[in-house]
């Protein structure tokens, strides 16, 4: 795999498709980004492939970048609830990261959750680095963990990407990766709100 001059980055034309399962060569391209971007998540290509084949099932979204024949990068949604899907995962190439590729893939996937009939779109980003990335690392969540929820500050960690994209935390899990290494709940509306809801 290629790594594109800056130059090239800031120039580059991608489109957003779906993911064909006879597309072998994407699927491989899609599974090689998943090692490379989460070592400690998918250690292997026969992991990721796994992961990537799970991603193409009848009932989920599988998206991906492309220029020309490269895959720049992939999302996938999964219909967990009657009305609410998960974001999982999303994984962009390093050398064209921050040109608003992640972003145009996270809005493609709302478009297409939305007309499936979700309401709610959320994911779980996890704080298991080797240093906190965000004030609910390193710390003891209990017994007030909604408190640390409703202040959550981002140091260096993907959850600030989700939230300039509108996501909010709606949760912690706390020591879900060990010891001080949460589990960060976020969600974003996607579709029309309950009619008539009470507005808190």
């Amino acid at each position: 795999m290629s790594v594109l001059p800056d130059s090239d980055v800031k120039q580059l034309r991608f489109v957003i498709d779906a993911l064909r399962a006879d597309d072998k060569d994407s699927i491989e391209q899609a599974a090689q980004l998943l090692v490379e971007s989460f070592p400690h998540w998918q250690s292997t290509l026969e992991m990721a492939r796994d992961e990537v084949n799970q991603a193409l099932g009848p009932d989920r979204i599988c998206l991906v970048a492309r220029s020309d024949n490269q895959i720049l990068g992939w999302i996938g949604g999964i219909p967990e609830y009657s009305h609410a899907w998960e974001l999982h995962p999303l994984v962009v190439r390093a050398d064209v990261r921050r040109i608003g590729l992640g972003a145009s893939l996270v809005a493609e996937l709302e478009e297409r959750v939305r007309a499936a009939g979700a309401l709610t779109l959320y994911l779980g980003t996890d704080d298991d680095g080797p240093t906190p990335g965000t004030s609910a690392g390193g710390v003891e969540l209990f017994p007030d963990v909604l408190s640390h929820a409703a202040n959550f500050k981002v140091i260096d960690h993907p959850a600030g990407f989700y939230l300039r994209q509108g996501f909010e935390v709606v949760g912690l899990i706390p020591d879900a990766n060990g010891p001080g290494k949460p589990d960060i709940l976020m969600a974003k509306r996607v579709g029309p709100g309950s009619q008539g809801s009470r507005q808190a």
